[in-house]
């Protein structure tokens, strides 16, 4: 493939030793393999004890751990009818709500936080059932660009003044912070970290970063092969089948000469990002990773895409001066890629069954980075090289890819209890380094590498193909289906 790569940079990190302490009640909702991963970090980090933490899921999975750490479980669902009667009653002012739940309401739950005088921290932005997948939706809707702007209105009441911090997980959460990191060592030694989110926007732009990838290929392999009808993953197989049925969704950046025939804008809001008609998990592109080299991702919808397209817009939003096209690129592990295919033969009818894989991993990686690409300086990724083994030295209950999720979870929590009325924010919002600071003892190697990769290399014309050779870092030249 040519010089893979030019130059590697290899990031130390140290353990943080800081403990936060905590006085009020903590409500995990949902405990899935992020809450099981997560917890035993809670209990690392944050001085509070077993008392003060409460589950409440519908599922027996991760009761065994629960009971382990000596954390009450209340095996209940929530849902539209019963949220503000069964969280009431748990949360007041000073207590937080971790939300990791599938299809409760994320907006629900803040607003109801914002009246107990509770904290809040989520790592995706949620509506209640069928808002992902309901056909009768016009696809606008069904958008995390719609989800986003939904909740971020919450900002314009004076009053919603308790820190809650959406979207904080691994993609979105850890990602918006490698952006910066990434940027300042494309700027070179000596660069001052901005200040205000113009000043990301201006550096950004004056170092011509023309795309962003948020580039993951997870090569983990199970003892247990996928068996027919059966969804399988590494972090949330209903998480996954949700996100994948949602229109893709990218950023759209300034340089982009032609709106893709299948792609719609959005008539109010931030202006940032487009959607396609069609859903993430039928969609692919062309990226890449230092390990894995060249591979097609899913474009999976992410509220990643549309914050950092967002956040380094330059001028009027509607006719940006700058912003850079950015999207998730994902190969989840080879099982998760036969589940996707699999889902789209049943005509996107979920599978019957589904499993999530961690203590049945024997080996494999997660390799989770941003590519930060245009014609200054190439194609640079920055990011985590997480080995299954590594991380189970590093926290118990957790593959690479949980992990990558549980750790910036946890940094969140304690953000907020340390800086309790900030409003609602995004991981655009927050510290990256300090952030960074906690996160990176749990990512394995970080790395930065420089790479001369474009996704017009070694392209052969073999079929009539819609490319544009003039500037390798238009979309059309990423995407595969069309």
């Amino acid at each position: 493939m040519g010089r893979r790569e030019l130059r590697l940079l290899r990031c130390r990190v140290t353990l943080y030793s800081g403990r936060t302490r905590f006085g009020g009640r903590l409500v995990m909702l949902g405990f899935g393999g992020i809450g099981q991963g997560v917890l035993p970090l809670l209990l690392r980090h944050i001085e509070i004890t077993p008392g003060q933490i409460e589950i409440v899921s519908p599922s027996e999975r991760g009761a065994d751990i629960a009971q382990e750490y000596g954390i009450r479980r209340s095996p209940l669902r929530i849902d539209r009818n019963n949220y503000r009667r069964e969280l009431q009653a748990r949360l007041g002012a000073g207590d937080l709500l971790l939300n990791l739940s599938l299809e409760v309401s994320s907006k629900a739950l803040m607003e109801l936080c914002q009246r107990r005088g509770a904290l809040y921290v989520d790592a995706s932005t949620e509506p209640w059932p069928g808002g992902y997948a309901n056909r009768s939706l016009p696809p606008a809707l069904r958008t995390n660009y719609a989800l986003r702007e939904d909740v971020l209105a919450l900002r314009h009441n004076a009053q919603n003044c308790n820190t809650a911090i959406i979207t904080l997980g691994a993609n979105p959460g850890l990602v918006s912070f490698l952006v910066k990191r990434a940027l300042l060592e494309l700027a070179g030694p000596g660069t001052p970290a901005p200040h205000t989110r113009e000043g990301w926007a201006h550096l950004a732009q004056r170092l011509d970063v023309r795309v962003i990838h948020v580039a993951e290929r997870d090569d983990q392999i199970s003892q247990r092969r996928k068996q027919r009808n059966e969804f399988v993953n590494t972090w949330s197989s209903d998480g996954l089948i949700s996100e994948g049925l949602q229109p893709a969704e990218l950023g759209w950046g300034s340089h982009e000469r032609q709106l893709p025939d299948d792609g719609a804008r959005h008539e109010s809001g931030c202006r940032a990002a487009i959607y396609l008609k069609r859903p993430g998990a039928g969609t692919r592109v062309r990226t890449w990773t230092p390990l894995a080299g060249p591979f097609l991702g899913y474009l999976i919808t992410h509220a990643e895409s549309i914050s950092i397209a967002d956040h380094l817009t330059v001028g009027d939003p509607a006719r940006p001066a700058y912003r850079p096209t950015v999207h998730y690129a994902y190969h989840p592990c080879d099982d998760a890629v036969l589940s996707l295919h699999e889902l789209a033969g049943r005509q996107w009818r979920p599978q019957d069954k589904t499993r999530l894989m961690r203590d049945d991993i024997v080996s494999g990686r997660d390799e989770l980075g941003v590519l930060l690409m245009g014609p200054r300086h190439g194609a640079f990724w920055y990011g985590s090289r997480l080995t299954t083994e590594a991380a189970r030295r590093l926290a118990p209950h957790n593959s690479a890819t949980t992990l990558q999720v549980a750790a910036p979870v946890m940094a969140g929590v304690e953000w907020a209890i340390r800086h309790p009325e900030r409003g609602v924010l995004e991981p655009d919002d927050l510290p990256h380094d300090e952030m960074l600071r906690v996160i990176g003892p749990y990512l394995g190697e970080l790395a930065g590498v420089h790479s001369d990769w474009t996704p017009l290399q070694h392209r052969a014309t073999l079929f009539d193909e819609e490319l544009d050779r003039s500037d390798p870092w238009q979309f059309v030249n990423f995407r595969v289906d069309r």
